[in-house]
């Protein structure tokens, strides 16, 4: 769907050169003569390089659906995660490399939500906590200061945090995705 470049904000998606685009910012310059110039900032949604590009009043741009569905993480294969609609029960196969770093904190049978652009997934939502199992801690000493003391355990899916010396191995961690830190240690009942 075409739409004029005066309608794009922040979050609208766009298709240039078959590539799908989400606009982190748009900035209108009206200069003394002349037409409006817009400087549109933008993330490629493939692999997440940033880009500028200016446009001129009048001008026309391709806007692109974007979908978001519910996927199940059913296993690992290879360089790539298999996720599975849960509605459609339709399987996708997605590059490690398109999730980053929130890689390291999808364990099995973990609910995401997939950004579809079509038939293809271009990212994924992490849920903001997950709660996941300590399988290796290391032993600390305690020592009398005034600062708190943190050390680093490895969770059930690979993952590293650092968390404090009281966390021992066994116990149920909550996480933070967004930045990959400790929150709190769960209390199962």
């Amino acid at each position: 769907m075409s739409i004029e470049i005066s309608e794009v904000s922040r979050n609208t998606k766009l298709l240039i050169d078959g590539v799908p685009f989400a606009v982190e910012d748009v900035n209108f310059v009206k200069p003394g003569k002349g037409r409006a110039i817009y400087r549109i900032k933008m993330r490629n949604l493939f692999d997440g390089v940033g880009r500028e590009i200016t446009y001129h009043s009048g001008d026309r741009v391709e806007e692109v659906s974007i979908t978001a569905h519910d996927m199940q993480h059913l296993y690992e294969e290879g360089d790539h995660f298999v996720l599975m609609d849960t509605e459609s029960y339709e399987q996708h196969h997605v590059s490690k490399n398109l999730l980053g770093n929130k890689a390291q904190f999808l364990k099995e049978s973990m609910i995401v939500s997939a950004i579809m652009m079509g038939n293809r997934v271009i990212g994924i939502d992490m849920p903001k906590f997950v709660e996941l199992r300590v399988v290796e801690s290391a032993v600390s000493t305690r020592t009398d200061t005034v600062t708190a003391q943190m050390k680093a355990v490895k969770l059930e899916t690979g993952a590293t945090v650092n968390v404090p010396t009281f966390v021992k191995e066994g116990d149920t961690l909550k996480v933070d995705t967004r930045t990959g830190t400790y929150v709190e240690r769960v209390t199962k009942k």
